[in-house]
């Protein structure tokens, strides 16, 4: 059995980024660049106003001197307007400094008769101009390769005229649950059967990552069902297998895996709830087999099939890690166990408190947590001690 770190490290050394592709830039929403992109324009492309309001020479407005209003500037086509010393142009928000022009009044400031404006205060050269490139200049790197493309990041891409992006490749994902006590919602239970939960739970994990799930598909205790599905499902980048990975006489897929010539490279962490977690590969296919509880299925989807998925998509090295937070702990939690423990738990204005039974079968207090706590072997966290947590939302 080895450590979360050693089974993280070891599945990231056999992974590898999937082929870019160029996409639409509204579809390249938390995609990740698979280049780094360089400014084309200044931004702001030209001096404009910061505020609407009249355009002036600081220097001539002391002493409440009037200016000479002689024309308007909107934001939009620049009219190639000009002043001198006394005089002033109306400009508004975003509109192109006249030529001459070294400030801008607010309008608020000002006091205007017929053709004549009047300064009601100290201007000062620069004043509400907004210079080009201050921003941004040509030529600069706005999007380094392996970066998340957030909407603020397309929408700075947009600015510079940008209507495709090149991301990384797309992931699709197929999903082999087992076990004859599952059943589909929506069909009739029979006598010790359940509702087959998790393959809902990891097709929604799966796309909030960003890949996308092609195959979804479940298999009774039988092992020419499940090596049929698996040897299907490793046309895919990314198989998860959810249960029948432990030891017991009903756990068929790592013979099923064997029998279709995929490699096993890692089998069991020291992780809880999860220890009984498999790794490995076929030809250009991750292969993941998560246990067939679902807050363990859960715990290390989020640990180490989440990394990989955005590996494959371009993800950059920074990307992969869970965010963090630190917290204040609303009361005691400890770990008597052998294993890192992930409790779950509610996050809310800064303080954690465990929820729910912390049992790796217990599906309601998982779907009221929000967050999680890594709790080393052997330790105790006392109520009120500031503990570093993991946001799951």
């Amino acid at each position: 059995m080895i450590t979360e770190e050693q089974a993280l490290a070891r599945i990231l050394e056999n992974v590898g980024s999937l082929p870019a592709r160029r996409v639409p830039l509204i579809d390249a929403r938390e995609q990740f660049a698979a280049a780094n992109v360089l400014a084309r324009v200044a931004l702001p492309r030209f001096d404009n106003s910061a505020m609407d309001g009249y355009a002036v020479v600081a220097a001539s407005c002391a002493d409440g001197k009037p200016q000479r209003l002689i024309g308007e500037q909107p934001a939009g086509m620049d009219r190639g307007l000009r002043i001198k010393a006394g005089e002033a142009i109306r400009v508004f928000t975003g509109a192109p400094i006249p030529a001459g022009a070294d400030a801008v009044v607010m309008q608020e400031d000002v006091r205007a008769e017929s053709a004549e404006i009047f300064v009601n205060m100290k201007v000062e050269s620069g004043e509400f101009i907004r210079r080009r490139g201050c921003d941004l200049s040509e030529g600069q790197k706005i999007v380094e390769a392996g970066t998340r493309l957030r909407s603020q990041t397309l929408a700075l891409l947009a600015s510079q005229g940008f209507a495709e992006v090149d991301v990384g490749g797309e992931v699709r994902a197929a999903i082999v649950s087992t076990g004859d006590e599952l059943v589909a919602p929506g069909d009739k239970l029979g006598p010790g059967q359940i509702f087959d939960s998790n393959s809902v739970l990891l097709q929604g994990l799966v796309g909030k990552c960003g890949a996308t799930v092609g195959d979804v598909r479940h298999c009774p205790d039988d092992a020419y069902s499940i090596e049929s599905a698996l040897r299907e499902g490793i046309d895919f980048d990314v198989l998860i297998i959810l249960g029948g990975v432990s030891v017991g006489a009903r756990d068929l897929v790592k013979p099923s895996l064997n029998a279709i010539g995929a490699q096993t490279d890692l089998w069991r962490v020291a992780v809880k709830p999860g220890k009984p977690f498999l790794f490995g590969r076929a030809g250009q296919c991750a292969i993941f087999g998560l246990p067939g509880n679902p807050v363990s299925a859960f715990v290390t989807f989020l640990l180490f099939v989440r990394p990989a998925i955005l590996r494959l998509m371009g993800a950059r090295d920074e990307e992969l890690p869970l965010p963090r937070t630190s917290a204040i702990l609303a009361s005691e939690v400890n770990n008597d166990g052998d294993r890192p423990h992930y409790v779950r738990g509610q996050l809310s204005q800064g303080k954690f408190s465990a929820i729910g039974r912390q049992e790796s079968h217990a599906l309601y207090g998982l779907s009221r947590a929000n967050a999680l706590l890594r709790v080393p072997p052997g330790e105790t966290f006392p109520s009120g001690d500031t503990v570093p947590v993991i946001p799951i939302d």
